[in-house]
């Protein structure tokens, strides 16, 4: 699977492109550019496995911050900053990781 198969291939592009400058991600407007805000709880589920590199069942650190080449391979990898600000804003329970609850939440806040 690929993330031209949940989202619209010219969404993806301009999305990342936008943040393509190290310290401009935001990932309220990411998300929403590329369309998250359109999907169905189960294509979110689908999405999160997807971004779950290593499958572990949780989003942790090494994996968000590859969050833009997940989306495109032309994505840069994301500042410590910016990998810590997703962070703190997904995990709501303190664990240091986005579990599927957690990242749930983070997109009904979008």
């Amino acid at each position: 699977m690929a993330m031209t198969d949940l989202f619209n291939a010219a969404d993806i592009k301009k999305a990342v492109e936008a943040f393509s400058a190290p310290g401009s991600f935001n990932h309220q407007k990411f998300f929403v550019m590329v369309g998250m805000k359109k999907k169905t709880p189960e294509e979110l589920k689908k999405i999160y496995d997807f971004l779950d590199r290593d499958q572990s069942g949780v989003l942790e650190e090494e994996e968000i911050i590859s969050l833009l080449r997940n989306f495109s391979p032309e994505g840069r990898i994301l500042t410590a900053a910016e990998t810590k600000a997703m962070m703190a804003a997904g995990d709501k329970d303190g664990d240091g990781k986005i579990g599927i609850e957690d990242f749930l939440t983070m997109m009904a806040e979008l």
